[in-house]
């Protein structure tokens, strides 16, 4: 980690006890970067914080072409697998002809407390439905209906995934050094952290009236910003920071301490990775760029919740604090 920034600092009794490190890059309209913390060159697996990309080739092909703007939500998430989620993939895949088995995600117990004690109680298991990238393989059937695919439509050389390598590539102006299996089971390339956020700086800039790559970014993220609680759900940090927004920005995050931001009236869009994959770490880091920015109110509740917390132990006594370390997010 000698390249990397201090991103995050926890204090206890007055002494240092934890810091968080990473990388973190703004790219303005053109796809430069504009501020940099820690190697902008550093090489990630940006997980799930690349959604919008994974489902820009089904939106250009055309084949997402009526989808509503709250399935667009749900094509870019990591949601709870609350019920509005799971009915919503469900409606989707009838409407398809398909249906949860056509899912190549696996079962995951939900997120959501309310879905996961009616599961509980009624003696029932989770589906693939209840996965929080449900949204995502939704969207990936579409897309493989559209192009005639065999059904493992998660395999690296399908033309489902052959697509996305391409748009991923073009995106982020760099060749992919490799690519990981993501925990619903479809590859995940990686990117620098510069090549990400210059790939959320293109849909900053995406014009609805543009060609079919710019119109189908322009939805994908006005689809995330209208629906943010169908990009996460209800207590994430997604959820709650977009609406502190007024849905005028985008964020998303991704496993292992990735965030990524779109920021449409300022042309810019953001990426960083905290190291040690912390989520603590990286939602504080999204939120003080935010804040940084002028995007977001650094008294709003849901900043409040991230920036600069206080630490409690079960007895509700103050322990510690959860703080920026110096210097970052300086120069924003």
């Amino acid at each position: 980690m000698a390249d990397s920034a201090a991103i995050a600092e926890l204090w206890r009794g007055g002494q240092l006890e934890s810091t968080h490190f990473g990388h973190a890059v703004i790219c303005g309209a053109d796809g430069s970067v504009e501020a940099a913390w820690g190697d902008p060159d550093a090489v990630i697996f940006p997980r799930s914080s690349c959604k919008m990309v994974q489902a820009l080739p089904l939106m250009e092909s055309g084949a997402g072409r009526d989808l509503t703007s709250r399935q667009l939500g749900l094509v870019c998430a990591s949601h709870n697998g609350a019920a509005l989620h799971t009915e919503a993939v469900a409606a989707w895949l009838k409407d398809m002809g398909l249906g949860e088995s056509d899912l190549r995600c696996g079962n995951q117990t939900p997120q959501d407390k309310a879905e996961r004690d009616r599961l509980i109680k009624t003696d029932s298991s989770p589906c693939q439905l209840h996965n929080n990238c449900s949204g995502k393989h939704a969207g990936f059937l579409m897309l493989n209906k559209h192009l005639g695919g065999h059904a493992d439509y998660v395999e690296v050389d399908h033309p489902v995934q052959m697509a996305i390598k391409a748009a991923h590539e073009e995106l982020t102006g760099e060749q992919s050094a490799g690519y990981g299996i993501d925990g619903c089971s479809a590859p995940n390339y990686s990117t620098s952290v510069a090549g990400l956020a210059r790939a959320m700086a293109y849909f900053a800039t995406a014009r609805e009236d543009g060609d079919a790559r710019q119109n189908a970014a322009y939805r994908l993220s006005r689809g995330m910003m209208a629906y943010p609680e169908m990009v996460a759900g209800e207590g994430r940090a997604c959820t709650e920071l977009m609406r502190a927004m007024g849905g005028k920005v985008a964020i998303k995050t991704g496993a292992e301490a990735v965030f990524v931001g779109i920021i449409p009236e300022l042309q810019k869009g953001i990426a960083l990775k905290v190291m040690d994959g912390g989520t603590r770490g990286a939602e504080l880091a999204i939120t003080a760029l935010l804040v940084k920015l002028g995007v977001l109110d650094a008294d709003h509740p849901a900043a409040r919740k991230r920036l600069n917390t206080i630490e409690r132990n079960w007895r509700g006594f103050e322990t510690g604090s959860l703080r920026l370390a110096p210097g970052f997010g300086e120069g924003a």
